[in-house]
């Protein structure tokens, strides 16, 4: 008989692990998804068109609350935990209740599920959400288009929406995110990639978007989600430390394994640590991952009217992701009003709606700032009302995309911006164009 499998996701690198491991293989019958960390993702199926022949009418996908229960229900034999950015005291929770039930709990080894590219991969990774991924992504690229090589990114994936329709996604101009009907976290990430005029993928079958993006690149680039590991197996693996956060590269899974594996170390935002806490990542790299090479960079932040920011009473528009799976209280947004002499943080919990008060009740750790959370159209609706609320004289939206293409706003606005700057010698491209040097 076939071992009945649950596989714990959160929408991306399970349907992957899924694809990779269980689809069509007879030794296992993969009885249900759980489903966590992003809202509205859970109660559909994943469909038939993508489960393979085993599985006819799909499988579905549960909360994970709901877990025990369909162990023990199914007689599960083992599970599966398949998503990224849990400290590891809340992941052995989790497998306690699994094995609690009888039931294996199992974590894939970080190579069994990459796949191998005929095209050199460089990926860029991290150890907590939130270091710097997406504007070190736009810097490779810009590194290497600059060298004459053609481009092409391809993100973690974020099928939030219908399955069916997001198998192979790729992006080119702004009319591809409403085909595609993106949430506001999927457009930060592919929206700035896009104005640069890079080919991106996403989607749910990383086989068949590696095909596809291989036709038209040289060179792939990994974007990584979270602190996860990469889909594809990578010549150069580049990983980000944010020291603000110092020590969480130990103590968070798969982060830590993101260390273990990394080629380039980059300890990023050392513009605005202390040096003790930049220290301390650094030795901690040295411990660890002795092989890595360790370069430094920083994450400045830009607004296009610095003046307006001064003594104003200031509502912060912050990442979403960097805020809530992150556990950062604060972001760029902050760091560029307190930079500019805001008069004032204006808490937006008392103007919170629906949704958006709901995160700040899953969220407490977070500081007097609104995360720009937009998973469907009811978030994004609360998302703008929570803003038209609060009472302020600016929003400051520190967001990668311009999120006034999206909310209708009633008070003045400003965009923080912040990009990728080496911090002294070494330099990422010359590190990066090194360790390529065998693969052209």
């Amino acid at each position: 008989m076939p071992e009945k499998v649950i596989i714990m996701g959160a929408a991306g690198r399970d349907f992957h692990n899924f694809n990779v491991c269980f689809r069509d293989n007879p030794h296992y019958n993969v009885v249900a998804f759980t489903a966590a960390q992003i809202p509205t993702i859970e109660d559909r199926l994943y469909p038939a068109q993508l489960a393979g022949k085993l599985y006819p009418e799909g499988i579905p996908i549960y909360p994970e609350n709901h877990l025990a229960t369909l162990i023990r229900d199914h007689q599960v034999d083992r599970v599966v935990f398949s998503y990224s950015d849990l400290p590891y005291v809340e992941l052995m929770h989790k497998a306690s209740v699994v094995m609690a039930e009888g039931a294996d709990f199992v974590l894939f080894g970080a190579t069994d599920t990459m796949l191998r590219s005929r095209k050199p991969v460089v990926a860029v990774c991290a150890v907590r959400t939130g270091c710097g991924k997406s504007q070190t992504t736009r810097k490779v690229c810009e590194i290497l288009r600059r060298h004459h090589k053609r481009v092409v990114v391809v993100r973690h994936p974020m099928p939030y929406g219908d399955l069916r329709n997001q198998v192979v996604q790729r992006f080119v101009c702004y009319e591809d995110f409403e085909k595609h009907q993106c949430s506001i976290e999927e457009r930060e990430e592919y929206e700035p990639l896009v104005d640069e005029e890079i080919v991106v993928y996403a989607g749910v079958d990383y086989g068949k978007i590696l095909k596809a993006a291989e036709q038209e690149a040289d060179v792939i680039v990994w974007d990584g989600g979270n602190n996860d590991t990469p889909f594809y197996h990578p010549d150069i693996h580049i990983v980000l430390f944010d020291p603000h956060r110092p020590g969480h590269e130990l103590l968070y899974y798969p982060g830590e394994i993101n260390l273990l594996m990394a080629d380039l170390a980059i300890i990023n935002k050392v513009d605005t640590a202390t040096s003790a806490d930049v220290e301390q990542v650094r030795k901690n790299i040295e411990r660890h991952a002795p092989r890595a090479e360790i370069m430094l960079a920083e994450s400045p932040v830009f607004v296009s009217d610095p003046q307006a920011i001064l003594g104003k009473r200031v509502l912060v528009v912050e990442d979403g992701p960097t805020l809530t799976h992150g556990e950062m209280p604060y972001g760029a947004g902050v760091i560029a009003a307190e930079k500019y002499g805001a008069a004032e943080l204006v808490n937006p919990r008392p103007y919170a709606v629906g949704t958006i008060e709901k995160t700040y009740r899953l969220y407490p750790h977070l500081g007097p700032v609104l995360p720009a959370m937009g998973y469907g159209k009811v978030q994004v609706h609360d998302l703008e009302e929570t803003i038209n609320r609060t009472d302020c004289d600016l929003v400051v939206f520190a967001t990668p995309i311009r999120l006034t293409r999206i909310l209708s706003i009633d008070k003045p606005t400003l965009r923080v911006r912040y990009e990728y700057r080496d911090h002294g010698r070494p330099f990422l491209e010359d590190l990066l164009l090194k360790r390529l040097q065998a693969c052209w």
